[in-house]
């Protein structure tokens, strides 16, 4: 049992830094993704800031030309 038990030992002395350093690197790989996850993120709604902008231009445009519309129709 003493060999055993000191064989168990080695074992667990071997492992424990090998676990350690992949624990280590899966973190950097997930801030990484986090970090990409937030620049796309932040991208897409810069997009849809823009896009909502101009949805706002179009919509005064077509306000305008609606009003003109009506105003001919009463003319004529």
């Amino acid at each position: 049992y003493i060999f055993l038990n000191l064989m168990l030992s080695m074992l667990a002395a071997i492992q424990a830094p090998v676990i350690m350093m992949s624990q280590n690197r899966q973190s950097a790989k997930d801030r990484i993704a986090a970090r990409h996850d937030y620049e796309v993120n932040l991208r897409t709604q810069l997009e849809i800031i823009r896009l909502q902008r101009r949805i706002d231009r179009l919509l005064e445009r077509l306000g305008h030309v609606e009003a003109r519309l009506a105003e001919a129709a009463g003319r004529g």
